[in-house]
């Protein structure tokens, strides 16, 4: 199962002004859609409070006058009220789903946006459940409640306004009698407030290590069965679910108590009206519909309290995924553009809403003879020469160094291949290069310039990778092809399959390039998958190629087709092989034996294998093995 360690952000304090505000923000561009909905709920506030008004005028006539009364204008009254009040109803419902949704819809749109640009040492301490269940019901639950919340407290607080001012203008000491109990509902919900606050934020973090763990048991449950682990995965997600029920019943708890707490005070309210409101009747001072209208009164005047007790109890919880949403979208991304080079693609960007072309481009240079070469947003040469990584050093964790003061120079159309031990630092090394990290000492250049001064949108388009394991999106795999350039044509995307060697094997699926992949391509056998990713790197055009142990998991006959692929892919480019059969990497320029972040032999092939040193004894080593199993197949 998942590592129940995961990195999350830890909260203290209680309501946070601060948070809610800018959460609030959120629903800035539908700020007329919010007044609109304020207002309706504020006029909803006055026609329920009108209703309970006509009490007062409907009983005095009735006890006065007996059968004279005219009651008609009171039931013609109470007709238009009802009236409008469910058209106010019908726009509250109507406005408020319109606001819910775009604010649903934008918060999420910002924070898959976030997630796209957040570095890989961001999602290394996050599990994919983790980082889902922020994307969908801390969202919902922010957007229900700037929705729906908001607009329940407005009438809420509109309700009581209208309701004191009455009360207070028929009779003030009735009023204050009715509002004796206001001082001690405030003390007890500000102290349920801290508790029911901890409580929510434990749960939505029980919620997210929850989602995690079935993220993680659907992803693995291939791996599950074969090592006949469903027991124990069920075990230990019981214990997942149960420490989730008992958070969750706490916090139930605390609002348990608390509600009826907020009913008692509203029928002691009506309780203070009757005493002191029942004598006054007695004395003539008030009449019979004024103190039925305060008793009403009393006790309605505690359900906006009520509500908005709930809408409180509502934020307390919610607060929790207002700081897990708000606290991914103020992440700062590790790997990023400097100030510099923002400015520069800022400049790029005005200059070019003003021309259509840059003139720097048309100038000829000063020998008359050749146009300087193409600038990138960046300002700098959009080109890719000689690579150099100048005494680089790296640790994914501080004290733990992958690399130790690495220098390695590549020239432009070289062909590198890494080899060595697990954990030596190869895949690091390209990681480094394609700056899914950055050095923590040192500096990697292109063209003698440091890349972190250059775009890193343009630098790492200037890369195709394959990787071991790579990954299918849903879709055909024709969609799939094309992400590597989703501009390219029909025959464009044939002739990338056909570098690849896949066009094949494609053409003889059931709907050729318009079969489905399946979910991370489960539909396609592994090295089927890596034709098509490579198709998709070739697709992209890059001028740096990594290849992460591509061939690792498959046969002989793929590896063959792959590597015919890659052949096609390498030729004029400079690039990267990671390999795990040496038999792959004969052809590159240059081979590189990679120990605990250091070079220990480089050379190419035939010379690393006349040293007869590492290189020759890892090669003699997996070629002796390869003619083992190839002789023992033969005996089967």
């Amino acid at each position: 199962m998942i590592d129940h360690g995961l990195q999350e952000e830890e909260f203290q304090g209680s309501l946070n002004v601060r948070l809610w505000r800018q959460i609030l923000r959120h629903a800035w561009p539908y700020r007329r859609w919010v007044i609109g909905l304020m207002i309706v709920a504020g006029a909803l506030a006055g026609v329920d409070a009108l209703f309970t008004f006509l009490m007062r005028p409907l009983i005095d006539e009735a006890s006065t006058k007996g059968l004279q009364a005219v009651l008609w204008p009171y039931a013609a009254a109470y007709a238009a009220l009802s009236v409008l009040m469910g058209l106010l109803t019908c726009i509250f419902i109507l406005v408020a789903g319109k606001v819910t949704t775009n604010v649903s819809h934008d918060i999420r749109a910002k924070c898959f946006a976030k997630l796209q640009e957040l570095s890989f040492s961001y999602y290394d301490q996050r599990a994919v459940g983790w980082l889902m269940s922020r994307l969908t019901s801390d969202c919902d639950r922010l957007s229900r409640l700037m929705g729906w919340g908001l607009t329940d407290f407005t009438w809420g607080a509109t309700f009581l306004v209208a309701v004191a001012v009455i009360l207070l203008v028929v009779n003030w000491k009735l009023a204050l009698a009715v509002f004796v109990v206001l001082p001690l509902l405030g003390y007890v919900t500000k102290a349920f407030q801290k508790y029911l606050l901890l409580t929510s934020r434990a749960a939505r973090k029980a919620n997210s290590i929850l989602t995690a763990a079935y993220n993680e048991s659907l992803m693995g449950v291939r791996t599950t069965k074969t090592l006949v682990r469903e027991a124990q995965n069920l075990s230990e997600f019981r214990g997942l679910s149960t420490d989730m029920f008992d958070i969750s019943v706490r916090n139930a708890l605390l609002s348990a108590m608390y509600w009826p707490f907020v009913g008692l005070m509203g029928a002691t309210g009506a309780g203070m009206a009757i005493w002191v409101g029942g004598r006054d009747v007695l004395a003539g001072s008030i009449t019979l519909g004024t103190l039925v209208m305060f008793i009403a009164f009393a006790q309605r005047f505690f359900d906006p309290v009520h509500e908005m007790a709930r809408i409180f109890t509502d934020i307390l919880g919610a607060q929790a995924a207002a700081e897990r949403v708000q606290g991914l979208l103020e992440t700062t991304p590790e790997i990023k553009d400097s100030p510099e080079v923002l400015a520069l693609l800022a400049a790029h960007d005005a200059k070019r809403g003003q021309e259509p072309y840059d003139l720097r481009l048309l100038t000829p240079s000063p020998g008359g003879t050749e146009d300087p070469p193409p600038l990138s947003p960046d300002g700098l040469p959009d080109r890719v020469g000689t690579l150099e990584f100048r005494d680089v050093s790296f640790a994914y964790k501080k004290g733990q160094p992958v690399l130790d003061h690495f220098s390695l120079t590549v020239r432009p159309g070289e062909t590198v291949a890494l080899v060595g031990p697990t954990g030596g630092g190869k895949t690091t090394i390209v990681s480094l290069l394609a700056r899914f990290y950055e050095p923590t000492a040192g500096e990697i250049l292109v063209d003698g310039t440091d890349y972190r001064k250059r775009s890193l949108h343009w630098w790492q388009s200037q890369l195709g990778i394959v990787q071991q394991a790579p990954h299918l999106f849903s879709g055909t795999v024709r969609e799939n092809i094309a992400y590597g350039d989703l501009d390219a044509t029909e025959d464009e995307i044939v002739r990338a399959a056909r570098l690849a060697n896949a066009h094949d094997f494609i053409t003889a699926l059931e709907k050729g390039y318009d079969t489905p992949v399946g979910s991370g391509g489960n539909r396609l056998s592994t090295g089927q998958k890596q034709l098509v990713a490579l198709g998709r790197a070739i697709l992209a055009d890059p001028r740096i190629f990594i290849m992460d142990e591509a061939t690792s998991s498959v046969d002989t006959e793929t590896e063959r087709l792959i590597q015919q692929g890659i052949d096609a892919m390498l030729k004029g480019r400079t690039s990267f092989v990671i390999a795990h059969r040496l038999s792959t990497i004969r052809s590159a320029d240059r081979i590189l034996v990679i120990e605990k972040g250091r070079i220990v032999e480089q050379g190419n092939h035939h010379d690393l294998i006349r040293a007869r040193g590492k290189y020759y004894r890892l090669y003699t080593s997996q070629f002796t093995r390869q003619m083992e199993e190839e002789a023992l197949k033969g005996s089967d």
